[in-house]
């Protein structure tokens, strides 16, 4: 009994050695290839884990946080064969999905979902280009999953209306951008839907004749 014991513990140790031999390992070429496993530095707490095809990542990785000696699963990337572009998660530590879209290197591309902390519901949504930068309609929600905000980028910069909503979904301000500044109408409304202010941007500096309302009745004018 005990000499069947001593074998079984011999094959476990023959068998540990020789996967710990098929991962981490290069091709002739030098780059990575095959399962790659890495440690957080001076500790046995795994930071990421994937397969290499002759340097590039295939299939998916999956990258961790060091809380409290533990791994603990922060994000994974399914990497496309064909492409470099990866389908990335970010987690919270009790696995809640934060956000999910497409990566291309450090790059953010395509279509982002954001999450809310407290339900599953979108935070926000938005656009980027092949750039990595913010580009077409970014929308913003409230907890019950009413959009609050709609905005639009051209290559990072608001352009455009940027309208905001109450939970009722009546609009209560209609704000114009033009090269990340405040150029054009601005208008904001009573929670009823009624016009409350009404002026004009030019650079970020308010010009031209303000209206202020009261329960739509004109109350005030300054000329700026």
């Amino acid at each position: 009994m005990k000499r069947l014991l001593v074998i079984h513990l011999i094959v476990l140790s023959i068998s540990g050695f020789i996967s710990a031999q098929n991962i981490n390992q290069f091709d002739a070429n030098g780059k990575h290839h095959g399962i790659w496993k890495k440690n957080f530095d001076d500790t046995d707490v795994l930071r990421y884990e994937g397969a290499f095809q002759h340097g590039k990542e295939v299939g998916v990785f999956k990258f961790y946080k060091n809380i409290k000696g533990r791994a603990v699963l922060t994000a994974t990337k399914q990497f496309n064969a064909d492409n470099d572009i990866a389908e990335v998660q970010f987690l919270a530590s009790n696995g809640k999905v934060i956000s999910e879209g497409q990566m291309k290197g450090r790059l953010r591309v395509g279509i982002w979902k954001y999450y809310q902390k407290n339900n599953n519901n979108l935070l926000t949504t938005e656009n980027y280009n092949a750039h990595g930068v913010l580009d077409g309609e970014r929308l913003v929600y409230y907890s019950s999953g009413q959009v609050s905000e709609k905005e639009l980028y051209e290559e990072g910069k608001l352009e455009g209306i940027t309208t905001v909503y109450s939970e009722a979904n009546v609009i209560i301000k209609e704000i114009t951008y033009s090269n990340d500044m405040l150029h054009g109408s601005f208008k904001v409304y009573s929670a009823d839907g009624k016009l409350e202010i009404d002026g004009q941007f030019q650079n970020d500096k308010k010009v031209g004749l303000w209206r202020y309302y009261e329960k739509g009745e004109l109350i005030e004018q300054k000329k700026f």
